[in-house]
């Protein structure tokens, strides 16, 4: 601590800003893990109330119990133009559809403008983690040059290179290091983490909307 107080005002600024972006990012961290469990263990609960039920009606009127599910928001938004469609033919069972090409365009289009809207969502906050992990050793790097620096300048400034004239200048240059490195690696580790989780979610997204499709193709009367 003593030498965190003790280090020249450009290292503490490198520091600071490392604390902090770290600070963030354990942040981000905690609620990512938070999102994307949510969703994978609901959209596993939704696929098995999907399949079980024999009805869209029956499922709409249950999805908002997987409210934190990607795949509850493909359904809505598919389901909500497969209504459009039964308003339009006049037609009372809302799992009749018709025969209207353009009506079933219309359903897919939902569904692929819902996905990118789930995938931007769920990508939120993402960008940070990569800049973080990152930019983090270089600013650190930025830090540890510039101890060194200060190092130098004490052996010049007194014409000793003694371990008490070197010392805060290498102690400031490894802190700026180990601070980098503390502040990138769990944003690298996390920011691959939640990438592999996020593209099972996407597969998931595009299997559903294909099976969603399927249903309404082989349903038109």
């Amino acid at each position: 601590m003593a030498l965190l107080l003790g280090a020249g005002i450009v290292v503490k600024i490198v520091l600071i800003i490392l604390i902090l972006l770290s600070i963030i990012s354990w942040t981000i961290i905690v609620y990512k893990f938070i999102q994307v469990q949510r969703a994978n263990s609901e959209s596993e609960r939704f696929m098995d109330f999907f399949w079980k039920s024999k009805r869209f009606d029956a499922i709409a009127s249950q999805v908002e119990r997987f409210s934190n599910s990607p795949l509850t928001i493909l359904f809505n938004e598919g389901y909500s133009e497969l209504q459009k469609m039964v308003e339009i033919d006049g037609k009372s069972d809302s799992n009749s559809f018709s025969t209207d090409l353009g009506g079933f365009e219309n359903v897919s289009r939902s569904l692929r403008r819902a996905t990118n809207s789930e995938i931007n969502r769920l990508e939120k906050f993402m960008t940070f983690l990569a800049t973080t992990g990152s930019t983090s050793p270089f600013i650190g790097l930025f830090g540890t040059v510039w101890g060194i620096m200060t190092a130098f300048e004490g052996i010049g400034r007194t014409g000793s290179a003694s371990l008490a004239v070197v010392a805060p200048g290498i102690a400031e240059a490894l802190i700026a290091t180990a601070i980098g490195l503390v502040a990138a690696i769990p944003a690298v580790m996390a920011y691959n983490h939640f990438q592999h989780k996020i593209r099972v979610l996407v597969k998931d997204m595009d299997s559903f909307s294909t099976e969603f499709l399927n249903i309404v193709q082989r349903n038109i009367s």
